[in-house]
């Protein structure tokens, strides 16, 4: 069973991640975006780490709305709005339970996801965040490693497409050959999540960027 420890030692984990990988995220942002995704998830995650520390929710679902709120009030552009409505449905999901199993969680993140995707008018394939979301979300029925390993490919697979949503659908043809920053952290996040499970091991993964 997943206890609200858990969801914060993931979330503070995910904080970790974007810190060592923000540079990364803001290179991939730079030919395609604003070049502003690793610093706007950096603050945004930092803040969340700090307000689960002071204010310490005792349920899964407090704890994920409560970082879903921070992210909207800290992050600009459309990062927050994204990440934050990710954490918040999931929370409102989870509901007031003390203590959720796996399969729980994993309906409660996708309701999360649909969210997501319903915000952004996106879907898979469109050079998006859900490309890294949507196959996560799927393998997360079989284990935490394999939402992490699927990804992972997800963001990785972005390279070749060309954008059809968010600023970078403004570059046509020219968004292609590049690997989308959102999906890439949205697999970081998963990645945290299996290394919140584990207890052990690096988020990087080497393929992560």
């Amino acid at each position: 069973m997943l206890d609200a420890l858990f969801f914060r030692r993931w979330l503070t984990v995910t904080a970790s991640a974007v810190d060592r990988e923000a540079e990364r995220l803001t290179e991939l942002d730079s030919p395609i975006g604003d070049a502003d995704h690793g610093s706007n998830l950096k603050r945004g995650f930092t803040a969340v780490a700090a307000v689960l520390e002071k204010e310490a929710p005792d349920t899964p679902g407090a704890v994920l709305t409560l970082a879903g709120r921070q992210l909207i009030s800290t992050v600009g552009g459309a990062s927050g709005p994204l990440y934050g409505t990710l954490l918040r449905r999931t929370g409102k999901a989870l509901g007031d339970a003390p203590e959720v199993d796996e399969a729980r969680f994993a309906e409660a993140l996708r309701t999360g996801v649909d969210a997501v995707a319903a915000l952004g008018g996106a879907a898979p394939g469109d050079k998006t965040m859900l490309d890294a979301l949507v196959p996560g979300i799927d393998a997360l029925e079989d284990s935490f490693g394999a939402a992490r390993e699927a990804a992972l490919q997800g963001a990785l697979s972005t390279t070749p497409l060309q954008a059809r949503k968010g600023r970078a659908s403004y570059l046509g043809e020219r968004s292609i050959g590049h690997q989308d920053p959102g999906a890439t952290s949205s697999a970081l996040l998963f990645a945290a999540l299996a290394e919140a499970a584990e207890g052990t091991g690096d988020v990087r993964e080497g393929g992560c960027g």
